[in-house]
């Protein structure tokens, strides 16, 4: 493949291919090693082979497909990441199912596109994959704003609502019973959670203050304070520590 003459070139993003279909995975490998900034170092037709070739073939990004036999998507993107860590997994699948989604981005994955991806949607989110950022396919980003939002709803309010029933003292709850509070990951506040929650099921800063009945800027801090404990640098990191902390499901 012309790749082959590309090897020694670090500024080149090296590719591992995976997908159990044959004429699939040979087109990507083809459309991708014509891309001048990246290199096919190799393909696999399922997750057992693709953790043998991470091994031999040394890729920075492994395109991964989802449903495969002997070992799917998001069991080898779990075994390629706990061996090899300096590699990052970008998911390609032909299903946007919340199962395949939870799965693989729980797995570690830095991203997530569906099949209906061009050539160059896909090479741009391998470009991000590669620099350590996440892309997310408009559904599956519609997906994950849903669950998002109805995990905040049911988590209800941050504050708790007044009750009309006897509140013993000291306890701040109805008959006797302690207050429980919940404890966030990574020393996250419930605020800090609540704020990214609203952002992935599409409020402005304006709207998640008036929901919130806070002023805006101190969303913005909350905003920040979230980003800078969690190492996230955008929304879609966000919501990819999200799925990996329990903190939402679909």
């Amino acid at each position: 493949m012309a790749g082959a003459d590309r090897s020694q070139d670090p500024a080149r993003v090296r590719v591992l291919v995976v997908d159990d279909q044959q004429i699939v995975r040979e087109g990507l490998m083809s459309l991708l090693d014509l891309i001048d900034d990246m290199e096919v170092v190799g393909g696999a037709g399922d997750g057992v082979e693709a953790v043998r070739a991470v091994g031999e073939a040394s890729p920075n990004v492994v395109l991964m497909d989802m449903r495969m036999p002997r070992m799917g998507g998001a069991e080898a993107t779990a075994r390629i990441l706990a061996e090899h860590p300096d590699v990052t997994v970008l998911a390609l699948s032909t299903y946007a199912d919340d199962e395949s989604i939870a799965a693989v981005l729980a797995a570690g994955a830095r991203g997530y596109l569906t099949k209906d991806a061009n050539r160059e949607q896909i090479a741009m989110a391998i470009r991000n994959a590669a620099h350590g950022q996440v892309t997310l396919d408009p559904e599956v980003t519609r997906r994950l704003a849903a669950a998002l939002g109805a995990a905040g709803s049911a988590a209800g309010p941050a504050v708790p609502a007044a009750s009309s029933g006897r509140t013993a003292p000291g306890t701040g709850r109805p008959g006797g019973q302690p207050e429980r509070r919940r404890v966030f990951p990574d020393g996250l506040t419930g605020r800090e959670v609540d704020v990214p929650r609203l952002i992935a099921d599409g409020l402005s800063n304006t709207e998640i203050a008036g929901a919130l009945f806070i002023e805006e800027t101190t969303v913005k801090t909350h905003i920040n304070n979230a980003f800078a404990k969690i190492d996230a640098r955008n929304r879609a990191d966000a919501v990819r520590y999200a799925f990996q902390q329990g903190l939402v499901q679909l």
